[in-house]
């Protein structure tokens, strides 16, 4: 029998790719979502269990229904910078106690293999670009702080527990997939490409980029833009590296380039065909200036690399705004 996986906070962005993509490889799959921020329409043919992370008991249930439960992807985690320094409180009791509650529950369960959805946040500004994982930790933001946080309180139930953990430390995930029936779908859109579409597409009157006096090359930041696709396969091949008896270590998951919000903007115009105006408003807080990824210890110990590249992050995503200009709704 396959492998049986259950992946909390699987009917968001990242998570149903990743879970599409589980069972592309035949894996069984349980999801677990409060659908706060996910989507019942992005799970198409995996069981949906609709449960709070806040909530011991319910994730505890989950493993007592499925005790054949052989490893856990963590998604469940509210995700914006900007959100996370005016309400701190949300994203420490959300984040942390969540994944508190669910090695718990692992724990008791007897389950040992974890992969966390992590972020290159925890770097902060980074002092050497590309970004090894080596970098030390500062994080500018409260959500890139809960993130850390989290990998810290793993780290101690590895200690007092033996769960194995893999934190993957993603840059920013961008795309959808390439049929177009799953996207990022949250609304009102809070990702960089995203809120490009909605403004093509009429849901925005303006377009601002965050500050343009940047110390790089066009003045705006730059950022490593990863396609979902390659994060979710990047996850399954964590798995599989703890199941094999890999050591708990992070990885950085980015395609190793840099690229600034102009340049985004101006291969959005290429691929849409349509010309628009932006406007520059001010900095955004906790945005840190550059950071792309050196992802050689994910190639080298996880055997992954990135197949897709820009124009295959702005292709696909226009073809799932623009054919699903209200996300799932």
């Amino acid at each position: 029998m396959p492998q049986k996986i259950l992946v909390a906070g699987g009917a968001g962005y990242i998570g149903s790719h990743t879970v599409r993509e589980l069972q592309r490889q035949g894996y069984q799959v349980v999801v677990f979502d409060n659908l706060s921020k996910g989507h019942a329409q992005a799970i198409e043919n995996a069981p949906l269990i609709v449960g709070d992370l806040l909530h011991p008991a319910e994730i505890e249930a989950v493993f007592h229904q499925h005790p054949d439960i052989a490893g856990v992807i963590h998604f469940a985690a509210y995700v914006e910078v900007g959100e996370s320094m005016s309400h701190p409180g949300k994203y420490f009791h959300n984040n942390i106690q969540g994944s508190v509650n669910l090695l718990e529950a692992m724990s008791k369960a007897g389950v040992q293999s974890l992969v966390f959805s992590s972020t290159c946040a925890v770097y902060g500004t980074p002092e050497n670009v590309p970004v090894t994982e080596n970098e030390s930790y500062k994080p500018e933001s409260i959500y890139g702080a809960s993130k850390h946080l989290a990998e810290q309180v793993m780290a101690w139930y590895e200690q007092s527990k033996g769960i194995k953990f893999t934190p993957l430390r993603y840059f920013n995930a961008s795309g959808s997939s390439f049929d177009a029936r799953i996207g990022d779908a949250y609304k009102p859109a809070s990702r960089l490409i995203p809120i490009l579409m909605e403004f093509l597409l009429g849901q925005r009157e303006r377009f601002f980029v965050n500050g343009d006096d940047y110390p790089t090359p066009d003045g705006t930041v730059i950022r490593d833009y990863i396609h979902v696709d390659d994060l979710a396969t990047a996850h399954i091949a964590a798995l599989n590296y703890l199941w094999q008896g890999g050591e708990s270590m992070p990885f950085n998951l980015g395609t190793g380039t840099g690229t600034s919000v102009l340049e985004i903007i101006n291969m959005v115009r290429d691929v849409s065909g349509l010309d628009f105006e932006i406007e520059m408003g001010p900095r955004r807080a906790g945005d840190p200036v550059r950071i792309w990824a050196d992802n050689s210890r994910a190639r080298d110990i996880l055997g992954w690399q990135p197949q897709y590249g820009l124009r295959e992050i702005i292709e696909t995503d226009w073809q799932w705004h623009s054919s699903h200009p209200h996300g799932f709704e």
